[in-house]
């Protein structure tokens, strides 16, 4: 079976040495080349690590060394970030969805920045975090993404306007507008139309030169190529030239907030093969059943929304069609039904699989023991390896 994706050296080392099922193997120095080739194309914008997709103190300390500030959604990985090293002037509290003294608990621990979406959220910041820099979620479309975000998060323009003046009447310092495209966001010009609206907003708020956060969701290449960085970041720039020539702002200052385009690549998620069966009646297609499934890390399979890259060590044979399945007695712990999966003919129990490009959003997804099997153990690549 040939096996066109390989990891890193250190993450192959890593699933050389490890035996026991399933664990994910991550290479943090991934995360921070990664960081590297981003920051390059989006120069001079600022960088904001959504925590959220791996919190792995190792990623942390990787993108600390970095520079890198932190997009956080809550006390813990306010926590998290500042154990890791990071100083809380770059850390963002970018949930707008905060509890009665959440804002409180991020102030008094230094953060400054927070995103909002709501006029009870504003009042709630202009009593806990006197004086930070707020930034106002905007809602835009997001096709062409994996998994949208619309509707849950950000206000209508014209709400936004208004909540960007009462940021402002509270005490707070307006400082911009932020949205999110949805993830996986694999068409540059969905940022594009974001960021003319988002100016246009600024612009009507009496804001000249805004903060523009323009969130994360910036994809990764798992079966298909995506546009590359500076594919999106010409997009953007482009937006934004054109918001200045029509005079709605005389500039922005840009940050992002990328969390799979840093980790995603960083990560391969060993399982092991359980069963191997026919299913006369049911399906044409061999079913695989893995020790790993939709409850030990693989949430985003929900939908087959990731297709994620499929290979299996050991075995060379010529591959066919399969149904992957997780270990559960539940119906809905089926890894791919729809999604093409082909796997070695000569696959049987005990056998291999490794699932790549699986460091975003598996081991901060996974339950903590439904069916009695447990998170998802992380094993770090270090430079030493």
């Amino acid at each position: 079976m040939a096996n066109p994706i390989v990891a890193s050296e250190r993450l192959e080392r890593v699933l050389a040495d490890h035996r026991e099922t399933p664990y994910l193997a991550l290479d943090p120095q991934v995360a921070a080349e990664r960081y590297d080739r981003l920051a390059a194309a989006f120069a001079p914008a600022r960088m904001l690590y959504a925590v959220k997709a791996c919190p792995e103190p190792s990623v942390l300390a990787a993108l600390v060394a970095r520079g890198s500030g932190f997009d956080v959604a809550s006390h813990q990985e306010i926590r998290l970030c500042l154990d890791a090293g990071a100083d809380p002037a770059l850390i963002q509290h970018g949930n707008p969805v905060r509890g009665p003294g959440d804002a409180a608990a991020a102030y008094a621990l230094g953060v400054r920045r927070f995103v909002t979406d709501s006029a009870e959220d504003v009042a709630d910041l202009a009593v806990n975090a006197p004086g930070a820099r707020v930034l106002v979620r905007l809602m835009v479309a997001d096709a062409g993404s994996a998994t949208p975000f619309f509707g849950k998060f950000g206000a209508l323009p014209q709400e936004a306007v208004r909540l960007l003046g009462a940021v402002r009447a509270a005490g707070l310092t307006a400082a911009g507008v932020t949205f999110h495209a949805g993830s996986q966001q694999r068409m540059p010009g969905t940022y594009a139309d974001a960021v003319t609206l988002a100016l246009r907003v600024a612009g009507e708020a009496g804001l000249r030169r805004p903060e523009l956060d323009l969130g994360g969701g910036w994809p990764v290449p798992y079966r298909e190529a995506v546009a590359g960085s500076e594919e999106f970041a010409a997009a953007v720039d482009g937006a934004v030239s054109a918001a200045v020539t029509g005079g709605h702002v005389d500039g922005a200052d840009l940050l992002l907030e990328p969390g799979r385009a840093l980790v995603a690549e960083a990560g391969v998620l060993r399982s092991r093969v359980l069963r191997v069966s026919r299913r006369p009646g049911v399906d044409h297609r061999r079913w695989v059943y893995l020790d790993v499934g939709r409850y030990q890390g693989l949430a985003e399979t929900e939908g087959e929304a990731i297709g994620y890259p499929l290979r299996a060590p050991g075995r060379t044979g010529a591959p066919g069609p399969v149904v992957l399945a997780g270990p559960t007695c539940d119906g809905d712990d089926v890894i791919y039904r729809r999604t093409p999966c082909a796997l070695p003919l000569d696959l049987r129990a005990g056998d291999l699989v490794d699932l790549l490009h699986t460091g975003a959003y598996t081991s901060s997804y996974a339950s903590v023991g439904f069916n009695g099997f447990g998170p998802l153990p992380v094993v770090v690549a270090t430079l030493k390896e």
